[in-house]
C-alpha cells in the first residue's frame, strides 16, 4: 500500500513538472482580486494545459532594467505612450495575430504590440456635488468653483495622459493651464488608486480618471452619483496592450496568449475585470452599462513617437506652471 501511495505522488509530482508556465509581466493591479488577472488566468489555462503566472510590479522599468534577464515569455499592461521606450529594449518579438478585429477607435498596425483594451482620459465629477459640469476644457480651466485631484504626469499613466491632453489643446500656453488648475487643485497624487479614493471620499468635486469610471459604480455599487464631464474639443485616447518578449522560454504559449487576448472570451471579460472598453468587439456588443455611457466626438491620440517627443517639453511647461 506505502508502494502505491509513494508511486502515486511520484507521478502527480513528474505531471505537475511537464505542465508548461507560461510567466507574463504585468502592473501591481493585474494580479490582485479586484484586478483582471484572476479572470484571465482561469479562462486561459482552461484552453491552454499549462500554468499561467503573473508576475507583477513597474513593468517598465523592470524591462528596461532587466533587459533579457527579465524571465518571462510575454508583456501585459503597457499603455501606449510607453511603448516607444519599451520596443527601444529590442526585447520584443512578433506577435503573430491578425488584427483585423479590432474595433479601437484609431488605425492600428503593429506587429509588436496588441491593444486589449483602451479608453479616454476624463475627469468625473460627483453629481452631488457639481450640478452643472464643464462642458469643455477651457471651461474647466475658467471656473473657480471646482475642486480638483489628480495624478502626476512623471509617476502615473493617467497624469501622463493629462499632461499630453493639455499639451494638444494648447501648446506653449500650457504653462498658464497649469496655473490654473493648481490654485483649485487638492493634492496631486503619485498613482490613480490614491487619487480616485481621495474623490470617492468627498475629498474635492472633480478626479481625473476615465469615461468608463462611472459603470463600475452603477454596477459594484448600485450608484450612478459619478459621471465623466464630456469635453467638446475631444479627450485624450489610451490604450492598453501586449506583446512577446524575444526569447521567451515559451514563444508558443506565448502566442497562444495574444491569441486568447483577441477572443470574444477575453473581450467579453475585459470590460468588467478592468472597467474599460474592449478592443476587438463593436459597440453593439459592449455590456450594456458600456453602450450606455456617453462617448467624446473626438479621439486626441498621439503615436508613440509623437508622445515621446512631446513629454519632454510637457513636463517643462508643467514644471513651470506648477510652480509660479
Amino acid at each position: 500500500m506505502r508502494t502505491v501511495f509513494f508511486a502515486t505522488v511520484i507521478l502527480a509530482g513528474a505531471a505537475q513538472a511537464d505542465t508548461p508556465v507560461l510567466t507574463v509581466l504585468a502592473p501591481d493591479y493585474f494580479g490582485s482580486s479586484w484586478g483582471p488577472g484572476p479572470a484571465i488566468r482561469e479562462g486561459f489555462e482552461a484552453r491552454c494545459a499549462c500554468v499561467l503566472e503573473f508576475r507583477t510590479g513597474d513593468v517598465l522599468p523592470r524591462l528596461m532594467l532587466e533587459g533579457a534577464r527579465v524571465g518571462a515569455d510575454a508583456v501585459i499592461g503597457l499603455n501606449t505612450d510607453m511603448t516607444l521606450r519599451a520596443r527601444g529594449t529590442g526585447l520584443f518579438a512578433p506577435h503573430g495575430q491578425n488584427l483585423g478585429a479590432l474595433t479601437v477607435p484609431v488605425e492600428w498596425e503593429d506587429d509588436a504590440f496588441i491593444p486589449f483594451n483602451w479608453g479616454y482620459a476624463a475627469w468625473v465629477y460627483d453629481r452631488t456635488r457639481v450640478e452643472t459640469p464643464p462642458a469643455s476644457f477651457a471651461e474647466l480651466v475658467a471656473r473657480e468653483d471646482l475642486s480638483l485631484i489628480w495624478q502626476d504626469p512623471r509617476s502615473s499613466g493617467s497624469g501622463l495622459a493629462l499632461l499630453l491632453w493639455v499639451d494638444q489643446l494648447y501648446g506653449e500656453e500650457a504653462a498658464e493651464v497649469w496655473q490654473a488648475l493648481q490654485a483649485r487643485t487638492v493634492t496631486v497624487t503619485a498613482g490613480w488608486s490614491e487619487a480616485y479614493g481621495l474623490f470617492t471620499n468627498g475629498e474635492a468635486d472633480m478626479v481625473l480618471s476615465y469615461t468608463t469610471s462611472p459603470a463600475y459604480h452603477m454596477v459594484a455599487e448600485a450608484d450612478e452619483t459619478k459621471a465623466a464631464a464630456i469635453f467638446e474639443e475631444g479627450h485624450y485616447f489610451m490604450a492598453e496592450v501586449a506583446g512577446v518578449l524575444d526569447g521567451a522560454a515559451q514563444p508558443d504559449l506565448a502566442r497562444e496568449f495574444m491569441a486568447y487576448i483577441l477572443s470574444r472570451e477575453f473581450q467579453e471579460m475585459i470590460a468588467y475585470a478592468n472597467w474599460s472598453y474592449p478592443s476587438a468587439l463593436p459597440r453593439a456588443d459592449w455590456p450594456e452599462v458600456m453602450r450606455d455611457l456617453p462617448l467624446p466626438e473626438t479621439a486626441i491620440f498621439l503615436d508613440e513617437a509623437a508622445a515621446e517627443a512631446r513629454r519632454g517639453p510637457a513636463l517643462d511647461l508643467w514644471l513651470e506652471g506648477m510652480t509660479r
